[in-house]
């Protein structure tokens, strides 16, 4: 019988969990340091958290793996968790009844159905959710958190990308059009449909210079946000456009002061319709990271009251490709021993636990290492009422002889605290 992976899904090799871990390790200490509480959802949800909220586009929900949980189940129709937004309000929404302000994090998989199988099925967020704040300084705060993060990862030239739902939505508004096409065609900006794009502009001649200096527009300050902002009022007379323009320009300019460099791409934030406010997207060298946005209208969607939200998420198994300069700093030591000598078996358990609680790594050699694959290697010989240890520096070619465990970690913390020292 052949066995292979299904398509689309994809196994995590040692060097692969070994970053997998270390992203997530990073991710969570950020998290811990702002405030953030873990969180974590379940991998199958209702199928109708997804479509009564009108939360996912038609193009998302048409890649849901769903199906019947039925045989003495729920009966309904269920659902792989699809995105980690909408499950996270829905655990709020669930958990926490007095509407209290809560910082969130989570790292889960989704699961996203694709036809050809040669993109991932499968795969892992990192999020943070902030859930009671309106304020624009939350929305900056997870820019900064997420920044955090891929810079500790030592993730390099990462671009951020601004654009705002409220905005587009105000536009739209003003177009004549009925509430079916203004979300449609809200959609169809958000999935990057540029030719939508220049329907709107070729229909609206009057809206000509507002709408190409809205789609096509590239500032980088909130002085450009400023000179949008006239020009959008000298051609439309929305009363949702001021607000939306200053809570933009309000967080391009905290970004500013902060030393945060951005670009304002009004046509950046894709796939997700629940977006009402900012939206961010960080790249690097041409690569989508991931990114977020205020969703202000989800959680009472959810039935949780008019509490605002917002809140980014990260590509876990996209990020563990990048981080190729972070290697697992942990000491590793293999332990060998003439397995002939009685007694002896115990002495190598008892050495290898006693470096592990020291923090090392102490593999005992099952006859098949690479000694090349370790920083030490630690012979023990003779007998075992009167052993003798051999430590081998592998990096730098010594050996030391001693006669005790404790012996052999004070030498190899003497060399660490050296090498640490050095300049």
């Amino acid at each position: 019988m052949e066995t292979q992976r299904c398509k689309g899904s994809r196994d995590l090799l040692p060097g692969d969990m070994a970053r997998f871990r270390h992203v997530e390790k990073v991710f969570r200490s950020c998290c811990l340091g702002w405030g953030y509480q873990e969180v974590r959802t379940p991998t199958l949800e209702y199928l109708h958290l997804f479509t009564s909220t009108g939360t996912l586009t038609p193009n998302m929900l048409s890649r849901v793996y769903s199906f019947l949980d039925w045989d003495g189940w729920s009966g309904e129709r269920v659902v792989l968790r699809p995105d980690g937004t909408i499950p996270a309000a829905r655990l709020y929404v669930e958990n926490f009844p007095q509407a209290q302000p809560a910082k969130l994090f989570y790292i889960e998989n989704v699961f996203s159905y694709e036809e050809t199988g040669r993109e991932s099925r499968e795969r892992w967020q990192c999020g943070a959710e902030v859930v009671g704040s309106a304020r624009p300084l939350a929305d900056v705060e997870l820019i900064m958190l997420a920044l955090e993060t891929l810079g500790q990862l030592g993730i390099k030239e990462v671009k951020v990308h601004l654009s705002h739902a409220g905005v587009i939505r105000a536009v739209l508004k003003e177009l004549g059009l009925s509430p079916a096409q203004q979300s449609e065609l809200f959609q169809r900006v958000l999935d990057g449909d540029t030719e939508a794009m220049s329907r709107m502009v070729s229909a609206s001649p009057h809206l000509r210079n507002a709408m190409s200096l809205l789609f096509e527009g590239k500032g980088r300050s909130a002085g450009h946000l400023q000179n949008l902002k006239i020009t959008l009022e000298r051609a439309l007379l929305s009363p949702h456009l001021e607000a939306s323009m200053n809570d933009f320009i309000a967080i391009a300019q905290c970004l500013t002061e902060l030393g945060c460099e951005y670009q304002v791409d009004i046509v950046s934030g894709r796939s997700f319709e629940y977006y009402t406010g900012i939206i961010f997207r960080f790249y690097s060298k041409g690569e989508r990271l991931g990114g977020g946005g205020r969703y202000n209208d989800l959680i009472p969607l959810l039935g949780g009251g008019d509490i605002p939200a917002s809140g980014f998420a990260l590509p876990l198994d996209r990020l563990i490709n990048l981080i190729t300069d972070w290697q697992d700093k942990a000491p590793r030591v293999l332990i060998q021993s003439d397995v002939s000598i009685t007694g002896i078996h115990k002495l190598c358990f008892e050495t290898a636990g006693a470096l592990r609680r020291a923090g090392y790594v102490a593999e005992l050699d099952q006859g098949h290492a690479k000694t090349s694959d370790y920083r030490w290697v630690l012979a023990i010989k003779g007998e075992s009422a009167k052993p003798a240890f051999l430590l081998t520096d592998k990096a730098g070619g010594k050996s030391l002889r001693a006669d005790s465990a404790a012996e052999i970690l004070k030498a190899l913390q003497t060399a660490d605290a050296t090498k640490a020292s050095s300049p």
